[in-house]
Order: C-alpha cells, then sequence, then structure tokens
C-alpha cells in the first residue's frame, strides 16, 4: 500500500514537471510571436514616415531633403549655382530713400574715380560694390547723424553689357551683348567678314583689370570649316573686343596695356 502511494506522488511530481515546462515552452513561443509582430509594425511606420518626408526608404531619419537639391543632388531651379550680383561702377545712378528722413533722399552718379558723394555725411566708395553693400555702406555713413537709418537703394541706370567687333567686318562697332554670344556669332552681328579679311588670325581682347588686356588668337577659317566649330568658338563676356585683321599677325603679346589695343581697334569705325 505505501509502495503504491509513493509510485503515484513520484507520477503526479513528473506530470507536474512536465506540464510546467510544456507551459514554458507554449509562453516563450507566444512571446517570441509578439515581439516580431511588433517588430514589423515599428518598421512598417518607419518606412511610411519616412516616404512621407523624403527620407531615403528604409532608414529611421525624418529629415528633409537639403533645400535646393532633390535626392541629394544639386538642382540649378531650386537654389544651386546662380549668376553674381550686379557690381556698381562709374557712370551707374542710384537712388536713395531714407523712410524716416525723406529729406536725406537723393540720385547720385558714381564718379569716375568710384566714389559718391552723400548729402551731409562725405564720400564713400561704391565702385565694386553690390547694390546691398551699397545700401549698408550707406547706413554706416549716416549713423552719425540718423539713429539706426533705414535705407533703400534702387539701382536707376547701368552701363548694360557690350562688346565691340573691329577690323574687316560689314558693321564694325558696340554691341549689346544680350545672351550667350561667341566670336563667330559676334562676327556675324556685326555684318560678317569683308572679303579682306584675315579670319584665320582673328584677335579676342578681353580685359584682365583696370588696365591690362589679353590677347587671344582664334582661327575662324578652320572652325568654320570644322564640323565641331563651336567647341573650340570662344564665348564671349562683358567688355570684350574682338578685331579681325587685313594683313597677317606676325606676332602678338599675350597681355597689352590698354592704350596698346588701340593700335589694332580703330575708334573711327564706331
Amino acid at each position: 500500500m505505501r509502495m503504491r502511494n509513493r509510485l503515484q506522488v513520484r507520477c503526479s511530481s513528473r506530470f507536474v514537471g512536465a506540464a510546467e515546462i510544456v507551459v514554458f515552452i507554449f509562453l516563450s513561443f507566444v512571446s517570441a510571436l509578439a515581439q516580431n509582430g511588433f517588430a514589423n509594425d515599428a518598421e512598417d511606420h518607419t518606412d511610411s514616415r519616412s516616404s512621407l518626408t523624403g527620407a531615403g526608404a528604409g532608414g529611421s531619419s525624418t529629415e528633409a531633403a537639403t533645400p535646393g537639391g532633390a535626392d541629394g543632388q544639386r538642382n540649378e531651379i531650386l537654389g544651386g549655382i546662380r549668376r553674381p550680383f550686379y557690381r556698381l561702377q562709374p557712370s551707374d545712378v542710384v537712388e536713395i530713400s531714407f523712410t524716416l528722413a525723406p529729406e536725406f533722399n537723393q540720385t547720385l552718379t558714381v564718379q569716375p574715380d568710384g566714389y559718391v558723394a552723400l548729402k551731409d555725411a562725405g564720400l564713400i566708395d561704391a565702385q565694386g560694390l553690390n547694390v546691398e553693400d551699397f545700401r549698408q555702406a550707406v547706413k554706416r555713413a549716416y549713423r552719425g547723424y540718423l539713429h539706426d537709418p533705414e535705407v533703400a537703394v534702387s539701382l536707376k541706370e547701368f552701363e548694360k553689357p557690350y562688346f565691340i567687333v573691329g577690323g574687316e567686318v560689314g558693321k564694325p562697332g558696340k554691341y549689346e551683348l544680350r545672351s550667350d554670344t561667341t566670336v563667330i556669332e559676334a562676327v556675324e552681328i556685326a555684318g560678317g567678314l569683308t572679303q579682306q579679311a584675315k579670319h584665320s588670325q582673328v584677335v579676342l581682347f578681353r580685359k584682365v583689370d583696370g588696365e591690362l588686356m589679353e590677347a587671344r588668337l582664334l582661327n575662324l577659317k578652320k572652325m568654320l570649316k570644322g564640323r565641331e566649330f563651336r567647341k573650340e568658338d570662344a564665348h564671349l563676356r562683358p567688355g570684350d573686343l574682338v578685331f579681325v585683321p587685313q594683313n597677317s599677325i606676325s606676332k602678338i603679346a599675350r597681355f597689352l596695356s590698354r592704350p596698346s589695343v588701340s593700335m589694332y581697334m580703330n575708334s573711327s569705325q564706331f
């Protein structure tokens, strides 16, 4: 009798131990499924959130794309590289307006030396400044007369970009540079080549600084015969001078002073 009871107790103990193991395995399995489901939900939520903000797929970052770029690439329209601001030069006319002190309003012309004479405030150097830089210079000049002056500056008159074509062309003269123009196009604008033109040695003079010019020889004859002449054709910049000679040029220095250029460019043609 005692032996039977001992056997029953041992069997009951083994049954209870086996049941506990089964329950433990079952709970572990359920917990693993739950964690996997939560992880998938979190990943789906992150992906959908990233797609709404423009971040890369699969990433957890929600930062917007860089302004001016699309998918990490530069976008010229949305803030890429732009042309530089216009800078004042002699003969430009600027209008200065004071919001709270209209008695200081004035219209000024940039002098040949680059200075302008402000009413009661004296001379300031304007040449080479863009409009915003010039406005700040005017504010600084009037701080001794006005408390925190509010100044507006507008550019009323300025020299439009130009190029000059001289020598053996149909209509030598000064032309407005309205768009991207090459040397060959400039010659066509100036009436084309004459019969005496030595167009294998066309000279392009380009301003380096106030007193120095750079000379470059161009073989327009070879360019016009070639199929890919546009790759060799030079694009003009404001102030460029194109000279088509009548005779061969034996030698020309790379850099010349502005007065020396007058030997090639006959001002009576303009």
